[in-house]
């Protein structure tokens, strides 16, 4: 038997073992005894710059100077990946500044009480033909491998079943569409809304990373544009897809993705997510595909630690930096940040840097920023996103109806943002026995409403007490396990204030239309002993721009793509 098949046996048994005892006691609601904080994010370090430059202040005289052939401002999936093209391409004078205390952005993993868990992003779809540079990653790494001329990826990287639960109404339903008990009205909408994702994916290709389908165009194609002018709510409204059930669904899907709603993001984004992928599965319509996912019980921490590792190894990472102002200059560039472990300013010099920053940053501290990082900057919204893990002593008190899965949503509160509860421990081979686990729970905060604002939100996600987040998560996770008070230890509760850029109506066209290559920018650099061509990469020449903001939404495979290709638009130079 293969293994995913004996957790599902362990699952099952494991499950109706757990409703077979007596009658529970009333739950308490007591949180005293659970401790723990906020972790990572030092959001006081890039505020405390911030502020400074605000009040007008004169950055202090550097006091030391460096001198390298390249380097890379900022420390998230881009820049690693960029640091990874110079180490393929056999550079070694290399500095990369990052200013958390290590590298990998929304990617990272941490440990509660002992166990791994995802601080944010926790899983990657199995990439497509159109992602070449991440199929290429997974095999360096081992995750997949050719066996008998074919392409596999290894069981213990797939996500093993069960994949998804939904609690709505009271019990717990397989896979996240409601599907229990609906109206046949309900299920013509669900085949109707697969039926246009699928003609659009005819009409005019989608790809994932989007970079792609900008080049084949040149741009963003006219039926892409049209799509991308109207919210998403309103195209679905004009196709008369007004089910609350589907709604809901769409809603869940555009959070999960880019931190916002549907009367968010635009019709473009919508559409993405499903048609980048494997479409929409309908409820009596033939299932050919399925979206398999890749994860870890560090989520992409996992990946994010593999691609710092050699970047640690050959002292290219200086963590605890804040970049505080690019200039290109005749000779190269400069770049003065300011080391928060010797309360210094230090000046950088280097042949050329990749500017691997937020865009809302890169255009502060990039002296006299070139108008289409302006126009980035101004087109992009970003969402803020809370992920809290819940550290469990034992397993909890489970609701009837399908078992617990490693991605498990509750209905309700999905209209607040709430995006459910992984299990941390889903991937582990004795995930089944009667061990402490971690629940990492997701809530993104960019709105679903008209009118939502993603800067209030920030505000009110920094007021915000360590006590009054972990109440919240705890009162919500109640509703579907009534002993989550007497079995939970400890709480860490991560903030984000940019998670993610939210695909608004007119970010893709604007963002389409910057970076695609010149003529004389196509000759192919060598990365890995392979000739590696052109993708659109915004740059002036000396400053290569590299953060899946570029893309108008944040996920691996854009963050990944767009950091290799600016580093082979350095290794041109």
């Amino acid at each position: 038997m293969q293994r995913r098949s004996v957790l599902k046996g362990a699952a099952a048994l494991a499950g109706s073992s757990a409703l077979a005892g007596c009658k529970p006691a009333p739950p308490s609601t007591s949180t005293a005894h659970i401790q723990g904080g906020f972790v990572g994010q030092a959001w006081e370090r890039g505020h405390a710059m911030r502020d400074r430059l605000a009040q007008g202040l004169p950055l202090p005289a550097p006091s030391r100077t460096h001198r390298v052939q390249v380097l890379i401002a900022g420390g998230g999936i881009a820049a690693l990946s960029a640091a990874r093209a110079f180490r393929l391409a056999g550079a070694s004078d290399v500095a990369l500044l990052e200013l958390e205390d290590q590298g990998g952005g929304n990617s990272r993993g941490g440990t509660v009480q002992g166990l791994r868990c995802p601080l944010g992003a926790h899983y990657v779809p199995v990439p497509g033909d159109s992602a070449p540079e991440v199929q290429d990653l997974l095999e360096e790494l081992g995750v997949r491998q050719r066996v008998a001329g074919r392409w596999q990826y290894k069981d213990e990287y797939l996500c093993f079943s069960p994949q998804e639960r939904l609690f709505i109404h009271g019990e717990w339903q397989e896979g996240l569409l409601p599907t229990q008990d609906v109206a046949a009205s309900t299920i013509a909408q669900y085949q109707r809304f697969a039926q246009l994702v699928d003609s659009a994916m005819r009409a005019q290709p989608f790809s994932m990373p989007v970079m792609r389908s900008w080049q084949a165009q040149g741009g963003l194609a006219p039926a892409h544009q049209a799509l991308d002018a109207i919210p998403f709510d309103t195209w679905l409204a004009q196709h008369q897809l007004d089910d609350p059930l589907l709604r809901w669904y769409l809603d869940y899907a555009c959070q999960d993705d880019f931190g916002a709603g549907c009367v968010q993001v635009s019709a473009w984004a919508g559409l993405h997510y499903f048609a980048s992928r494997h479409g929409f599965q309908a409820p009596g319509m033939p299932d050919d595909a399925h979206d398999s996912v890749l994860t870890w019980p560090q989520g992409n921490g996992w990946l994010s630690e593999q691609l710092s590792a050699p970047v640690q190894a050959a002292g290219w990472l200086h963590s605890g930096h804040t970049v505080m102002r690019i200039a290109e200059t005749r000779q190269g560039v400069e770049i003065d940040s300011f080391n928060h472990a010797s309360q210094s300013m230090e000046r950088w010099q280097a042949a050329h840097c990749i500017v691997a920053l937020p865009t809302f940053i890169a255009a502060h501290v990039v002296q006299d920023p070139p108008d289409f990082l302006r126009a980035a900057a101004q087109a992009l919204d970003w969402a803020p996103w809370q992920v809290t893990n819940v550290h469990i002593r034992a397993p909890l008190r489970d609701r009837p109806g399908a078992e617990l899965a490693w991605d498990n949503v509750l209905y309700d509160d999905v209209a607040h943002g709430g995006l459910g509860y992984v299990n941390a421990g889903h991937q582990r081979l004795n995930a089944m026995q009667q061990l402490p686990t971690v629940l990492t729970c997701y809530r993104a905060l960019g709105g679903n409403a008209p009118g939502a604002s993603a800067r209030s939100a920030r505000q009110q996600l920094l007021a915000q007490t360590w006590e009054a987040a972990r109440d919240q998560t705890l009162a919500t996770l109640a509703r579907a396990h009534a002993d989550i008070y007497e079995k939970t230890t400890h709480v860490e509760v991560m903030r984000y204030g940019h998670a993610m850029a939210i695909p608004r109506p007119g970010t893709q066209t604007v963002l389409s239309r910057i970076g695609q290559p010149a003529t004389s920018a196509k000759r192919p650099a060598r990365i890995n002993g392979e000739r590696l061509q052109a993708l659109p990469t915004p740059s002036t020449g000396r400053l290569h721009f590299a953060h899946s903001d570029w893309s108008g939404y944040s996920v691996f495979e854009e963050a990944f793509t767009r950091g290799l290709y600016a580093g082979a638009a350095a290794v041109r130079g």
